[in-house]
């Protein structure tokens, strides 16, 4: 019986990264060839791959840093099965639940986020899409937020219909975050309760209502180097106006809880694939990244220009003013409050 033809060998990874950012400036759209290429950059060639999405992110953005900041509205309680997240129905994490939060409690968030310089206010919450009463507690809140502080507004509230998404921009929300979280092709492995193309059906109701879409991954639950390009090429054709890179939490008690596939020299790499196929995208350094990120972590705002600062949805995050200090130390300015990135 003969054995099936061997698979032509790929071409062999460039080492001239530079070759592949002046490209990229002059509105190359990167292949899924060259993502790859970066994906499997040598460790002895990363500060030179690192150099190359500097070049791009400083052409794009200067040395300006973005400040996000993060309000879990409503935890837990979620009828998904979303693997990698301690709040699905699936979790048995020991985490806080709770109903959304009421008025005071969001104004006391937007204040912190104002106090920490975050110039955008993200509020989440956990649930296959939002309610009636919710979408209603969102429209209100908005403009008091916005009124009172000099914020962007961005809400994560699950799935959404065209009809909800018209009215949170008609309440003065600026973008929406709804994750995709990895590409297409893994998508089934991770959660079978909703498909992939129901989230982009939601990116898309946001995109014809009008407002930014915010819309990134999870890097580290099992997905193939494929899948990570699949997703950022992805989230290029949909124009993504900002991206989180999000490395995986295996909190205890979730499916995931025991993978363990990261390193810190790999998710640099992630960050400037990213960088480099949505060169004048705004592209975040999110969940987790100081315990995937270690001692590198000041390196990926080379090629990211945004963080979250303070703590995430159920996990914490390192003190606000050891990202003041990350930035700062590197020559990079924290954007003032009510700075928009330039998109």
């Amino acid at each position: 019986m003969s054995s099936a033809a061997p698979s032509p060998t790929p071409p062999p990874p460039t080492n001239d990264w530079a070759a592949l950012a002046r490209p990229v400036l002059d509105g190359h759209k990167m292949s899924p060839r060259e993502a790859l290429d970066v994906l499997a950059c040598p460790d002895d060639q990363l500060l030179r791959l690192m150099d190359a999405a500097y070049t791009v992110r400083h052409a794009h953005f200067g040395r300006r840093v973005q400040l996000y900041f993060l309000m879990n509205a409503k935890s837990g309680l979620c009828p998904e099965d979303c693997s990698y997240c301690s709040q699905s129905k699936v979790s048995e994490a020991e985490i806080p639940k709770y109903n959304l939060l009421d008025r005071e409690k969001l104004l006391e968030g937007a204040r912190l986020a104002a106090e920490q310089g975050a110039c955008t206010y993200c509020i989440v919450i956990s649930a296959r899409g939002p309610s009636e009463r919710e979408i209603q507690a969102v429209e209100k809140i908005v403009p008091e937020i916005k009124q009172q502080h000099d914020l962007k507004i961005c809400a994560c509230l699950g799935l959404l219909s065209d009809e909800q998404a018209g009215r949170l921009q008609a309440a003065g929300v600026d973008r929406v975050n709804h994750n995709v979280n990895t590409g297409p092709s893994y998508y089934g492995k991770i959660c079978t309760t909703h498909t992939h193309e129901d989230r982009v059906d939601t990116l898309r109701s946001v995109r014809d209502a009008g407002m930014e879409m915010c819309s990134g991954g999870i890097v580290g639950m099992g997905e193939q180097p494929s899948d990570i390009v699949e997703m950022a090429l992805l989230l290029r054709d949909l124009g993504v106006h900002s991206i989180p890179v999000n490395f995986l939490n295996a909190i205890d008690g979730t499916p995931l809880e025991t993978r363990d596939d990261l390193d810190p020299r790999f998710c640099l790499k992630v960050l400037a694939m990213f960088r480099l196929a949505n060169p004048d995208r705004e592209i975040r350094i999110a969940g987790v990244r100081e315990i995937h990120l270690r001692s590198l972590q000041p390196l990926g705002l080379y090629a990211a220009n945004s963080v979250f600062v303070g703590d995430y949805l159920t996990t914490r995050g390192q003190a606000p003013q050891a990202d003041y200090d990350m930035s700062t130390e590197l020559g990079f300015e924290v954007a003032a409050m009510g700075e928009a990135a330039t998109v």
